[in-house]
């Protein structure tokens, strides 16, 4: 599905089952509820803005997925810029770019 209207939680659904059919395993730290009723994603130190997805198979990717709309947050930038200058795979990915995150999760090591 590459609907316009998708959510991003239906989105990362379809990205971590395609994974999962192409061999890929799939880290994803979901959000907690505290005492105080709000919802975190519980990381320390430098942690804020890690990508959405740690997928692992014949390499490491770091995908952040978003709605066709969403916007990065500059946490997020920057840990995608560093994560590439390191030498990693990483991608941000949208529903319109369904195709190739199909061809990325097929495809072997470049």
């Amino acid at each position: 599905m590459t609907g316009l209207t998708i959510s991003e939680a239906e989105w990362q659904q379809q990205v971590i089952d395609l994974a999962h059919v192409h061999g890929w395993r799939v880290l994803h730290v979901r959000p907690a509820q505290n005492s105080r009723g709000d919802w975190r994603t519980p990381v320390a130190a430098d942690g804020k803005g890690w990508p959405d997805l740690t997928l692992v198979r014949d390499r490491v990717l770091f995908a952040e997925l978003k709605t066709n709309r969403g916007r990065l947050a500059p946490e997020q930038r920057r840990w995608l810029d560093a994560l590439e200058a390191a030498g990693a795979e990483v991608a941000v990915w949208r529903p319109k770019d369904f195709p190739t995150v199909l061809d990325t999760l097929k495809r072997n090591r470049p």
